[in-house]
């Protein structure tokens, strides 16, 4: 097998073992548990909180001691034998420290994924920023596959979808041992200093006004996502309550609907190029937190029959929601920083996102949906949960739109490409 299909196959399955249950989770936790906002909020939020501390860990480890595919390997074969674990719990707090077990195993290998196919594509002389995108969009299709799956499968509402995931975890924790030897770079001075080390020099960044602004919207929008990814499928699943939706395609096919936020995610990637050169990083930036408003408004007010337009069109905005924010902002520190802490600064940039504001956003969105969104029948107002987030987009976006200063700068963006 060839370099460019052994990593296409590893990146296939990064996201396959992810993808089988991280949209559903909130349906097995619902419906089939019968388990609170709240409740599911703090365990949607494992993944934030390792989010905090795991890549760095991680990376200092493979930086100087262990071979990258070897971690990477190790710790897939702990995720995966970890979910085996997901079907004997049956209360709210054991699930909580079982997913996060899993997620502490889990999310640091995201970071390893990449760094493995950089350091093998460069070790092969192949041209890493054209030959990585395509390796890297199988990465989303392995997503959308493992959503079809779970869907077709039936197990959308059951725990077989964390025996899906944990097989192909398995899988893949086996083969990453066949991959090529990632030994360590000892990228890391010996005597570099503790900040140094962690990446916690780059929180300097946080004396720059614009920079604090940028990490504190960033933080903000790392919270949307998380409502999208926690709700989306309960949210097309409790149609089934309305007689005249229950057996709808909405209904039956919710996770494969989803699954068109992550398609549109693959097609808004090729546009990006386009709208950076013509509108520049901040306008780029601003186009997605609109985005999120209509994401979260055409939820708020699409059904499966004569307002399923507007179901999949906010699945289709999803991908510039998505797409233009995370790859606009690390472009934004990648012509903004010093390139001495420009790494770690991309890490303290995902660390806002998928850190801090996912951790926020889990949490919160749990509480205020148990306080004030709960119907007398014990089920949930989705209408004004969507039109909620809907208004916090919002928000974000004119507060952003006022207070972020950036002026575009066509000629950085070229340096980046070069």
């Amino acid at each position: 097998m060839s370099i460019k299909f052994r990593l296409t196959l590893m990146s296939f399955l990064q996201f396959f073992v992810w993808g089988a249950w991280l949209i559903t989770i909130g349906t097995y936790c619902f419906n089939a548990k019968g388990w609170t906002g709240a409740q599911f909020g703090a365990i949607f939020s494992t993944l934030a909180l390792s989010s905090l501390f795991m890549p760095a860990l991680t990376g200092i480890i493979a930086d100087k001691w262990l071979n990258a595919e070897k971690l990477y390997g190790i710790l897939h074969i702990c995720y995966g034998l970890i979910l085996f674990y997901v079907p004997k719990v049956n209360d709210p707090d054991t699930l909580y420290y079982v997913i996060f077990a899993a997620m502490i195993c889990y999310m640091p290998t995201i970071s390893l994924s990449n760094s493995i196919a950089y350091n093998i594509l460069k070790r092969n002389n192949y041209d890493v920023v054209k030959v990585f995108p395509p390796i890297r969009v199988w990465g989303t299709i392995g997503f959308i596959v493992a959503m079809w799956v779970t869907n077709l499968t039936g197990s959308k509402a059951n725990a077989n979808q964390f025996i899906i995931a944990a097989i192909a975890a398995i899988i893949l924790g086996v083969y990453s041992f066949t991959l090529p030897k990632c030994p360590p770079q000892k990228t890391i001075a010996k005597d570099a200093s503790f900040a140094e080390q962690t990446g916690l020099n780059a929180f300097k960044l946080f004396g720059n006004y614009k920079m604090a602004l940028f990490f504190i919207f960033s933080m903000f929008l790392g919270a949307a996502l998380q409502l999208t990814n926690m709700y989306g499928d309960s949210f097309l699943d409790d149609f089934k309550q309305f007689p005249q939706y229950a057996n709808s395609l909405v209904v039956k096919y919710s996770t494969i609907i989803m699954s068109i936020s992550q398609i549109s995610e693959t097609l808004f990637i090729l546009t990006i190029p386009f709208f950076l050169k013509k509108f520049g990083i901040k306008n780029v930036m601003l186009f997605s937190m609109i985005a999120w408003v209509l994401r979260f408004g055409l939820f708020s007010f699409g059904n499966p029959a004569d307002g399923l337009w507007m179901i999949i069109l906010s699945c289709i905005v999803y991908g510039m929601a998505f797409d233009f924010f995370n790859i606009s902002g690390s472009l934004f520190i990648e012509t903004t920083t010093d390139s001495t802490i420009r790494s770690s600064a991309q890490g303290l940039f995902m660390m806002m996102t998928n850190g801090v504001g996912a951790y926020l956003g889990s949490k919160t969105s749990g509480y205020l949906i148990d306080k004030f969104f709960i119907q007398a029948n014990g089920s949930k107002d989705w209408h004004h949960i969507w039109l909620t987030f809907s208004i916090y987009a919002l928000v974000i976006a004119v507060l952003f739109a006022v207070m972020f200063k950036h002026k575009h700068d066509p000629k950085a963006l070229e340096n980046v490409q070069h």
